[in-house]
């Protein structure tokens, strides 16, 4: 079945940035709406980003401004763009594809917004 991997997490100091990946393989990538979630420790899982298959975009509150979800149909590949970070941000950050039929995770990435 499909097949989600994220990568880019790691260490960042607060006002940092990262860029996070999430490469799709074994779907057809441009009919499915793609978004970024994340899971602080103790925390529910909570949507962060979204890009539909037409490129229309949405992002929690708590990111607006600051993040940028984008898709590179060609790449079957999804980025978030994470800038101005806080230690707020420290979470998973899981990958997700959607379409009528099939939902698809990713196993997550870590991102430490430390100093």
């Amino acid at each position: 079945q499909g097949q989600l991997v994220e990568s880019g997490g790691g260490l960042v100091q607060p006002g940092g940035s990262v860029r996070l990946s999430c490469a799709a393989s074994r779907i057809t990538f441009s009919i499915y709406a793609m978004s970024w979630y994340r899971q602080a420790p103790g925390k529910q899982r909570e949507l962060v980003a979204t890009i539909t298959k037409g490129g229309s975009t949405d992002y929690a509150d708590s990111v607006k401004g600051r993040f940028t979800i984008s898709r590179d149909n060609a790449k079957n590949t999804v980025y978030l763009q994470m800038n101005s970070l806080k230690s707020e941000d420290t979470a998973v950050y899981y990958c997700n594809a959607r379409s009528s039929l099939h939902h698809y995770w990713g196993q997550g990435t870590q991102v430490t917004v430390s100093s």
